[in-house]
């Protein structure tokens, strides 16, 4: 029976705030939206700018170097698995619990503890990747030109997970807008200023590498700092030995396995890839995908802020709130994703034209790529929702499975299909995830987010359709491509958003897009405060 069936059935899904609630459910959706605004447009405003880089890279670089860099990730990523030992996940929920208890004296023990055992065994695993890197470069991917990068390669890896873990702690301390500022205003600028600046003095792929350390090293420091000065004083003074709680252990090696699980799910396509076909390939499906990367945007930034959100409301019993907030949420995920997905799918060509002669041929792998991660936005926080209920073991298994998929899917369709197989093992197997998942949540907390008011996206959906796919046969010949891409972008958002304006807006639907636009026309004030 397929999830539509199930709508009628259910009183939950199209059940209103109850009297009672409603304050708090207009409180709550308030504050998830006011702190996803600002990583929302934080990462919108640097997607931007990551895209032109991107262009610039593809165009200086080329697809041959974008290649390698790829493999040399993918290297790096299997190997620093074990970098992180799943204390990042750990310090978001740990950090926020003996913070607001006020057991200063086991937050700090966490905090030096954990940040001790990244330190002393990142720096093993640095020595590894130096060892076994070149050798994987030549044996198996056939790319002996790698080799003489991995001392960046390792030196990203070793601040990288730094950096996750103090980042993590910043959303313990419930200051993601600050952690924003540091990485996506601070630190990608950075990366992109150093990147111009030693290209263009010939240093090529390896200035790319370097400028990447630079701007890691620069976050880590302002992350470092930032969260010194979040710690609580009776935490700093606390001369206790550094521990890891058995606890903490505990929840970590959930989180580390769901990490391994996450690394197959996200890296096997490019493992492949560079196994079977050459590293200029291996570029233009890496473009490719990066574009892709751009689409779940607005769920990212919702699950930064809903999952403490949901631990809390399930652990006090307020599922009716947490179904609703839930439902609400998930449906402006898809308002905000929607036209972003058909301008992808749509211009999938045009937007990989940009990026030079030859990157054209990713032009498909966009168009799967894309309606692969559409398929995750439409189910929403499912992923938290299981997390964070107890259900972290169910949520395991299933990504466990999908991540065996993942590989025999890869290993039949690369052969045969080359990049175009990648895409579609991703997309199949991020698909598969996503519906098993959600009909985990069915069964266990009775949860989905579906009801009357989505059956309003399809005409919306359906107009921007009409209206995108029209402009590249209006425009052909007589614009860039890049000004073509661009006026689908912005066609594909008016058509969309007049026309569920048109149709008309719940009233939940309206107290959030009141917040959005009230942080907005803050957001655009101060800015422009600051630039006169």
């Amino acid at each position: 029976m397929s999830v539509a069936q199930h709508i009628p059935e259910s009183p939950q899904l199209a059940a209103a705030p109850a009297p009672g609630q409603a304050g708090e459910f207009g409180h709550r959706i308030r504050n998830i939206s006011r702190q996803a605004a600002v990583y929302f447009f934080g990462t919108i405003l640097t997607a931007a700018a990551g895209y032109l880089f991107k262009v610039y890279l593809a165009r200086v670089l080329g697809a041959e170097a974008l290649g390698l860099y790829t493999l040399g990730m993918s290297i790096v990523g299997f190997l620093g698995l074990f970098n992180a030992f799943g204390l990042p996940a750990s310090a978001s929920r740990f950090v926020a619990e003996y913070s607001s208890t006020g057991d200063f004296e086991r937050l700090g023990s966490f905090l030096r503890g954990s940040f001790a055992l990244l330190s002393a065994g990142n720096l093993l695993l640095g020595a590894a990747v130096l060892m076994l890197g070149p050798w994987i470069a030549v044996r198996f991917y056939h790319a002996p030109a790698l080799g003489g990068f991995f001392w960046p390669l390792t030196t990203i890896m070793l601040l990288g997970v730094l950096n996750n873990f103090l980042g993590q702690c910043m959303a313990g301390y419930r200051d993601v807008a600050r952690r924003t500022l540091i990485t996506h205003f601070i630190g990608t600028p950075a990366n992109i200023v150093f990147s111009v600046i030693l290209i263009s003095l010939g240093l090529g792929l390896g200035g790319y590498l370097t400028a990447q350390v630079a701007s890691a090293a620069l976050v880590l420091a302002l992350l470092g700092i930032s969260v010194w000065r979040m710690t609580p004083r009776g935490a700093r003074l606390v001369r206790s030995r550094a521990r890891v709680e058995k606890e903490v252990v505990a929840f970590s090696a959930v989180a580390f396995a769901l990490t391994g699980v996450d690394f197959l799910l996200s890296q096997t396509d490019k493992i492949v890839l560079g196994c079977f076909l050459r590293p200029r390939q291996v570029g233009i499906y890496a473009v490719a995908m990066a574009l892709v990367a751009f689409v779940p945007i607005a769920l990212q930034s919702v699950n930064q802020i809903f999952s403490p959100v949901i631990a809390e409301l399930h652990a006090s019993g307020r599922r009716l709130l947490l179904q609703n907030l839930y439902s609400t949420l998930t449906k402006w995920v898809l308002i905000l994703t929607l036209p972003l997905a058909i301008a992808m799918v749509c211009l999938a060509r045009t937007l990989m034209g940009i990026f030079g002669p030859g990157f054209e041929a990713g032009a498909r792998v966009l168009m799967i790529g894309t309606a692969g991660q559409l398929v995750s936005c439409a189910v929403g926080s499912v992923g938290c929702l299981l997390l964070m209920s107890g259900n972290q073991l169910r949520l395991a298994r299933i990504q466990a499975a999908n991540a065996v998929l993942m590989i025999i899917l890869s290993l039949a369709l690369v052969p045969r299909f080359g990049i175009t197989g990648a895409a579609l093992a991703s997309a199949i197997t991020v698909t598969v995830t996503n519906v098993w998942s959600l009909l985990a949540l069915r069964r266990t907390l009775g949860m989905l987010p579906y009801h009357a008011g989505y059956l309003k996206l399809a005409p919306a959906s359906l107009l921007s359709v009409a209206a995108v796919a029209f402009l590249p046969r209006l425009f052909h010949g007589t614009h860039a491509q890049w000004e073509i891409a661009g006026a689908g972008l912005i066609c594909a958002y008016a058509c969309f958003l007049g026309t569920l304006l048109f149709l008309g807006l719940d009233e939940e639907d309206r107290q959030l897009k009141q917040t959005l636009w009230d942080q907005f026309t803050r957001n655009f004030r101060k800015n422009g405060a600051v630039i006169a």
